[in-house]
């Protein structure tokens, strides 16, 4: 369900979409540039496996209006520090895939004290020699579906043979991706700051992701103090797409850990 916007609701609620479904430890569930259906799906494996999840749509994805003011990835952080504070939530599970596991980063470095866990699936950021990030702007749909899924097949669609408001969701999620990282999936500055995060953390990246590859994630989490690294096999760009349940079942090896 969607989170219900009233008079007595916190500011920055009222600017956002929010589902906020189910109950008990409180996950922050951040989705990718493939937009908030990437992770609609694994929200309700959470939420069936006893967690409250609030999976926001950033501003700008499937035609939502943008914030004022907030023109990139840190600034949508911002976003939703200003929201855990609002609501007062401390021990917050933070999950982001891929420009999600971004999102995720800057807050664990701007309110680690509202965060409980960090797990970044396939996160892009940072620069690293050797392992770039593939530039989806210049790929075409089915040059992206056959680097982003181990089974990509599963997975193609004609976005020609979609209905328009589905089209015109899949423009609104291109065009805020392009506006956040101004066209570049890295920040310069990212990986050094890494080390200040002080959250328990896991990197959880897809053996056949053919966007950003495992040596990529591997250079993410040696730059974590801590971090964990771990492979999902048979899963590409979104394992939570690809492989829910091992998604899941490390997700669920982090916070008991």
């Amino acid at each position: 369900m969607d989170t219900a916007v009233t008079d007595t609701m916190p500011s920055v609620l009222h600017e956002l979409t929010v589902a906020d479904a189910g109950s008990g430890p409180v996950v922050l569930l951040l989705h990718g540039g493939a937009g908030p259906m990437s992770v609609a799906g694994f929200a309700e494996i959470l939420v069936a496996s006893g967690r409250r999840v609030m999976t926001p749509v950033h501003p700008g994805f499937s035609g939502t209006p943008f914030r004022a003011g907030t023109t990139d990835v840190p600034g949508l952080a911002g976003i939703y520090a200003a929201v855990l504070a609002e609501l007062d939530l401390t021990g917050v599970i933070v999950v982001g895939s891929s420009l999600g596991g971004w999102i995720a980063a800057e807050l664990a470095l701007l309110a680690p004290e509202r965060i409980g866990a960090l797990v970044l699936i396939d996160a892009i950021g940072i620069d690293v020699p050797g392992h770039p990030v593939a530039n989806v702007f210049d790929l075409t749909p089915d040059e992206i579906t056959d680097l982003a899924f181990h089974d990509p097949d599963r997975f193609r669609v004609d976005p020609a043979t979609l209905p328009p408001e589905a089209q015109a969701a899949m423009a609104a999620d291109g065009a805020a991706l392009a506006a956040y990282t101004a066209g570049s999936p890295t920040d310069p500055t990212l990986a050094g700051r890494l080390g200040g995060i002080t959250v328990p953390t896991l990197v959880l990246w897809g053996a056949s992701d053919g966007i950003v590859g495992p040596g990529y994630g591997r250079a993410y989490a040696a730059a974590i103090p801590g971090a964990r690294f771990e492979l999902v096999p048979e899963a590409g760009h979104q394992p939570q797409l690809e492989a829910p349940e091992p998604t899941l079942r490390a997700i669920a090896g982090l916070v008991a850990g």
